[in-house]
This record gives C-alpha cells, structure tokens and sequence, in this order.
C-alpha cells in the first residue's frame, strides 16, 4: 500500500464516521418527531421508546450508508481539489482514475459488508423493531393475522378459489370449492356467497353444489346453507404480516416461493428479493458518481457538490420507488424493476468518470 492509498482510506474513513453518524442521527430525529404522538397515545413507557429506535437503528445505517459515502467521496475530493493536490497529483503524471481506484475497490468491498450486514443483523433488529410497534404502540394482538385476497389453495381433497379471506371473522368470501377423482376429474363443485367457520367445520351460505352423475354429467342444486367437511381450517389460508426487512435473501426467496405455491399473490415479494441483491451495489455506484461531481468544476465550492450529490440521491431513490411501484404492479419483472435504477446510475456513473479522467 503506497503513501497515496494510505492517505486517502485515512481521510475516507475519518469523513466517512462523521458523515455516517450524521445521516443516522438526521433520520432518528424525523422519525421520533412523526412517531413521538403514537408512543404518547399507547402511554408507551420511556424502556420501550428507548428499545424501539435502538433496534431500528442497524436498518438506518445500512439505508444511509450509500449517502453517506457519496457525501465523504465528494468532500474528500473537494478539499483535494481546493489545496491543489489533485494539480500536484496530475503533474507527476497520475490521473483521475488512479487516484480514484483505491476507493473504488474499497466501495465494492464495502457493498458486499453491506449485504452481509442487511443479511444478518439487519432481519433480527427491524423484527424486534417492529414487534414493538405492533404490539406495544399499536396494541395489536400478537398473532395477528391479515386478509388474503384472490386465494388459490390446493388442499388434500380439495382446490380452493376465494376471492377474499378475512382471517378475523374466519370467513371466506365468494370461495369455490373443486373436489377430484384419482383421474382428476372434477367430481363436485360448490360455489357458495361467503363460507364461515364455526364448530369446526366450514358453513357455506347462498350456493351452488355440482355433483357428477355416473353417465358424466352434472346435476346443478341451490342451497342457502350447507356444511362442508374438509381437512383445511383458517390456520392454512392466512399468513402473518412479515415485512421483507425482517427475512434474510434465503428466508425471503423460500417464503416467496412458499406463497406463489399456495396461490398468494407473491410478486411484491419476488421483488423485493432481488432488491436486496441490488441496492448493497450503489455503494459502489455512488462512489463513482461522487468522484466527478466533486472535480466537476474549478470554481465550484464543497456545499454546492455536496447539494449536488444528495439531488442525485433523491433522483436515485425516485427511479428506485418507481421502478419498485411497476414491479409490485407486475408491469416490470421483478428482476427489472429491482436493477433499472443500478443500472441508469451505472451508466451515468462510468461515463462521468470516464469525462473526469480526460
């Protein structure tokens, strides 16, 4: 490591603190101020307000972590353009980019701590985060489940269609109930208005049943109440709240593929699974972005590059919304969506650089 490296991963990491605490402490302020009137109302005690942003923190820092090194990068290389060391550094014949690779492979590096750190501390701290609010500050029931909408569900005598499962009534609304031979064939069918569970068994109101005659056709007979015996009860059709911040990669891919198979609409979780691969790269990203921001133009001054780099990660975070909104709408791919913003960033990125170095 020559001279130059260790200089300049010690004044990146010297900004890099401040900037980071700095960020942190910003976001802890704004979400006490919008969140201090729940805490008020649930007669909260002091111990689980403390508890409550103490375990949010880890998910702050990993979020402010890409500004906050878009901001270090910017100033470090504002001062050194400012002193004059990035002219002295260009006269002994080393440009931009030779400058720049140190902190740029430190950056890559960064993004994979940044993903391991999302993977591991990051679903055990925004679980017990939330736990809190649900249960201390919204007072919610601590298995508290909710509502499914346009369920498909394969049971073991039985595929189920509900247009609506309200898990607190424990009632199925429009549901239709197919039932199958050996040969699966359709052997009866019951559509009925709503389906309640009560006495451990499911009461299906205002219907039609379908049965098969042996010479193949179907007799058609309305009902208003009728009880089906089946070995699904509420506990199979509804899931609990998880948010995607509380799963690792593994454990969200696994419950994404678990609801796809049972007939949930998992796209908004297929989405935010490869989102968590692609936003530990603008780490990366903003690092090369920050460099040429900060050499931009000579008579530019440090607070202007730095309003600069935090318009780019604003516009950055609108693309990454954007996009996200498309993918939860199943307009993008998921794939798409989670990397359209990493990619339209990268490409701006390598080619300011590319303009910085000449």
């Amino acid at each position: 490591m020559n001279v130059l490296t260790r200089y300049l991963l010690k004044e990146f990491f010297k900004l890099l603190i401040v900037c980071q605490l700095v960020f942190i402490a910003l976001y802890l302020m704004i979400d006490f101020a919008s969140g201090i009137d729940d805490f008020i109302k649930a007669d909260a005690p002091r111990s689980v307000m403390i508890a409550y942003f103490a375990f949010k923190i880890p998910a702050i820092a990993s979020q402010m972590l890409p500004p906050a090194i878009l901001t270090t990068v910017i100033i470090l290389f504002s001062l050194m353009k400012r002193n004059n060391e990035m002219v002295a550094l260009k006269a002994s014949g080393v440009n931009t980019w030779q400058v720049a690779q140190p902190l740029v492979l430190l950056a890559a590096f960064l993004s994979v701590v940044l993903f391991f750190f999302s993977e591991t501390i990051v679903p055990y701290a925004s679980s017990r985060c939330n736990e809190i609010w649900r249960i201390e500050v919204k007072k919610e029931h601590p298995g508290r489940f909710h509502g499914q909408n346009h369920v498909w569900y394969k049971g073991k005598n039985c595929i189920y269609f509900i247009k609506q499962f309200d898990s607190r009534k424990m009632m199925m609304v429009d549901p239709t109930f197919y039932f199958f031979d050996d040969k699966f064939k359709i052997t009866r069918r019951i559509d009925g208005r709503r389906a309640v569970w009560k006495e451990n068994i499911w009461q299906v109101q205002n219907g039609i049943v379908q049965n098969r005659e042996k010479d193949g056709t179907y007799d058609l007979q309305k009902f208003e109440h009728l009880e089906v015996k089946l070995d699904e009860n509420p506990k199979d059709f509804i899931r609990q709240n998880v948010e995607p911040e509380e799963m690792g990669y593994v454990q969200l891919k696994r419950f994404a593929r678990r609801l796809k198979l049972e007939g949930y609409d998992a796209t908004r979780y297929f989405v935010e699974l490869n989102i968590k691969i692609a936003f530990p790269f603008i780490v990366l990203i903003m690092t090369l972005m920050g460099i040429p921001v900060a050499l931009w133009k000579k008579g530019m001054g440090t607070p202007v590059a730095v309003c600069i780099g935090i318009s780019l990660c604003f516009v950055y975070l609108l693309v990454l919304g954007l996009a996200r909104t498309l993918g939860f709408a199943g307009i993008l791919p998921p794939l798409f969506s989670a990397w359209l913003a990493n990619s339209i960033f990268l490409f701006f990125g390598v080619y300011m650089m590319i303009h910085a170095n000449r």
